[in-house]
């Protein structure tokens, strides 16, 4: 029997938009933990004594695995039904490894542990995205996801400088820093369960906007639609064009406009840009559907023709235009899968969307670093070029869904 299906159970307790908002704290907390932790990787792997290259590897292999494993975890998903079960798991690991973190004092627990707690955003995820899909079919989804993303950011902001604050207290003790992110670990697990015991089947969300029967395990055997295909790929044109931050914070040092002590005073101000995207794209996508994600491909090819330029409020606004196209990315294409797949099939989309998505943001980071060492006019026109192909893969994915 699927889980949450126990008869005698209602499946929903809860409004629709309440879920959704819980859901949100739990992502705000586990983002206060993860995020935390990921501000002080580097420096804490180095006092353990760790070269830059061991550092690379670590990081690099465990982003790796938060996206790739999804490709495993997002089909297991969908073929148990399982899916309070491994977003339980996924978040578990992740909050019980960031305070052990800590407390490791050798280096190989610690790069295992710094792996261990991106593997557990692999477990979650595919699950994850798919109980929140449930929800906002009823709140509406590019709502429901924009709401969910502004309140992960804010767990991003405050983790990073929570831990920044007890270093500063502790004389840069790495214990204390990471230990104390277990408190907002602990509050994720409690919230998980007792939204589980609230809301044992938020599939029942979405059967009761679409008079849908209820999915089995036998969902699998749906071959995903065209659309998601094509979709896919125009996921891929456009995130292959779209520069890291890293490569942004790169130009503004090098070219000395500005210092380092202010790269992470304009993070902090691109996601806070990120979260009003967010929403107002959202909001905008229940209105008008997918058209409105023609934004994205303009907004990456704006980037790179703001960010890499001499001038500082210039160069200044091209990163708070990355932050614009990054809260686009992490609600609004995400509900929009939700809306071209079924189901039964959501979590095994979720996992290849997102093995879509890190494919092409190595690709991107790798185009525009290499161009921009070579010719700026190049890495411009270049990226332009990429977003129009973007643009026509976006309008075929619309044809295909009439």
């Amino acid at each position: 029997m699927s889980e949450g299906r126990e008869a005698d159970r209602p499946s929903v307790r809860m409004g629709p938009w309440r879920f959704v908002v819980w859901f949100g704290t739990v992502s705000l907390l586990a983002d206060f933990v993860y995020e935390g932790a990921r501000s002080i990787t580097g420096p804490l792997l180095a006092s353990l004594g760790a070269s830059a290259l061991v550092v690379g590897v670590v990081t690099g292999a465990g982003e790796a695995a938060a996206l790739g494993l999804r490709l495993v975890s997002g089909p297991l998903a969908d073929r148990t039904h399982r899916f309070w079960g491994l977003a339980i798991a996924g978040y578990a690991l992740t909050v019980v490894s960031v305070p052990l973190l800590g407390v490791a004092g050798v280096l190989w627990a610690a790069c295992a542990l710094v792996i261990a707690e991106r593997v557990g955003k692999a477990v979650r995820s595919p699950a994850k995205d798919t109980l929140l899909s449930h929800a906002t079919a009823a709140t509406g989804r590019g709502r429901g996801f924009a709401v969910h993303e502004a309140m992960d950011q804010i767990g991003a902001l405050v983790g990073p400088l929570l831990v920044a604050g007890v270093l500063a207290l502790t004389g840069n003790a790495y214990g204390p820093a990471l230990g104390v992110l277990a408190v907002p670990g602990i509050a994720v697990l409690l919230l998980l369960f007792w939204l589980r015991a609230r809301v044992p089947d938020p599939e029942a969300y979405e059967r009761e906007v679409t008079a849908a029967a209820p999915t089995t395990p036998d969902g699998q055997d749906v071959r995903l639609p065209r659309a998601f295909w094509t979709y896919a790929a125009f996921t891929a044109a456009t995130t292959s064009g779209f520069a890291t931050f890293g490569v942004l914070s790169y130009h503004l040092v090098q070219r000395h406009l500005l210092s380092t002590a202010w790269v992470p005073v304009l993070y902090a101000a691109a996601m806070a840009v990120d979260a009003v995207a967010a929403l107002a794209t959202g909001w905008l996508y229940d209105r008008y559907g997918p058209r409105v994600l023609i934004a994205l491909p303009v907004l990456t090819a704006g980037v790179v023709a703001l960010a890499f330029t001499d001038t500082v409020a210039v160069a200044v606004a091209g990163s708070l235009v990355w932050g614009a196209a990054m809260g686009i990315q992490e609600s609004t294409l995400r509900a929009t899968v939700a809306d071209l797949v079924p189901s039964g099939r959501r979590a095994t989309a979720y996992g290849l969307f997102a093995g879509v998505v890190g494919a092409a943001s190595l690709a991107g980071g790798a185009l525009t670093g290499g161009l921009y060492g070579y010719s700026i006019p190049v890495l411009i026109t270049v990226v332009v070029a990429i977003q129009a192909l973007a643009v026509v893969l976006l309008l075929v994915t619309r044809g295909s869904q009439r």
